[in-house]
């Protein structure tokens, strides 16, 4: 008798992360989270607790996650289910800025009556990232990874801005390291230290270096990775525009804190990430699309 199960070939899936019940339920979770976090934080502006100028830069960033990062992010959850590759880019790189953020809630600012909120934030935003680059499902990433990807320029811009932020934040702890005083950005924040340098530093430089590494080497993992870093850099970038804009207006006093100067530079250099991200998203087509091209 004829064994069908022993015979039939094993069925190719489309979509681009595996355990898609577990992401969608820690996203979903993410979402909510962030909105409780960023709605409470712009709305109710009596919860914050910090000087009027940190809870400025807060809410500027509230604005960003609830406009952009999380439409983003329900977005990219809906294209990732019907088995877009463009989709997953966009949530990473929306659940990387929402983790990012998650941080800051937690740690530079005053313990407020959002705090389980903000907690929720940080640690929905890390397992979901965990969760999203373990299960990515490299097979399907590959077939939609076109033959003219600019993996050599968009792996060395990466790296670039990854570079360009860590000598931007070493230049201002170095002189206060050997002076032994404490760094510019501090004086007037209430913080003992920068939960950005720390966490720009120790995690998200060194993870830009590691995604621009395997795109030069034209993984396909590495390509998504790359994109959603270019994307949440973007974001970030936007944000800064945003939180300088909202701080300077709550409190122009404090302009190594927040300052209406730092706006127009933040939005060029969003732009200017948006470029390779742009270029390298392009082509990433659906498998029939790219064939067509290849004919």
């Amino acid at each position: 008798m004829h064994n069908a199960t022993a015979t039939s070939p094993t069925p190719i899936t489309s979509q681009p992360v595996r355990g898609t019940a577990l992401v969608r339920g820690l996203v979903g979770w993410l979402v909510v989270s962030g909105l409780v976090a960023a709605a409470g934080s712009l709305f109710f502006p009596d919860v914050l607790k910090g000087a009027a100028v940190i809870d400025g830069n807060l809410r500027g960033t509230a604005v960003v996650m609830l406009v952009v990062a999380v439409p983003l992010m329900m977005l990219g959850l809906r294209r990732t289910s019907l088995g877009d590759v463009r989709g997953l880019v966009v949530l990473m790189g929306a659940t990387a800025y929402l983790t990012y953020q998650g941080v800051m809630f937690c740690f530079a600012t005053p313990f407020n009556a959002l705090f389980p909120a903000y907690v929720a934030l940080l640690g929905l935003g890390a397992w979901s990232l965990v969760a999203l680059v373990a299960n990515v499902e490299t097979g399907v990433v590959e077939r939609w990874v076109g033959e003219r990807t600019p993996f050599r320029a968009v792996s060395v811009a990466l790296a670039l801005f990854a570079g360009l932020n860590a000598l931007a934040w070493l230049s201002r702890i170095e002189p206060a390291v050997l002076a032994g005083a404490p760094a510019v950005g501090l004086e007037g924040s209430g913080l003992l230290t920068s939960p950005v340098w720390v966490q720009d530093l120790a995690i998200w430089i060194p993870a830009a270096f590691i995604a621009a590494r395997l795109m030069w080497r034209r993984q396909p993992r590495g390509v998504i990775l790359a994109d959603a870093t270019l994307l949440f850099y973007a974001l970030e970038c936007v944000s800064v525009a945003s939180d300088q804009w909202w701080g300077a207006r709550a409190d122009s006093s404090e302009p190594a804190l927040a300052s209406m100067a730092m706006v127009p530079g933040a939005l060029v250099a969003a732009v200017v990430v948006a470029v390779p991200l742009v270029w390298s998203m392009r082509h990433l087509v659906p498998p029939r699309e790219a064939a067509d091209l290849a004919g």
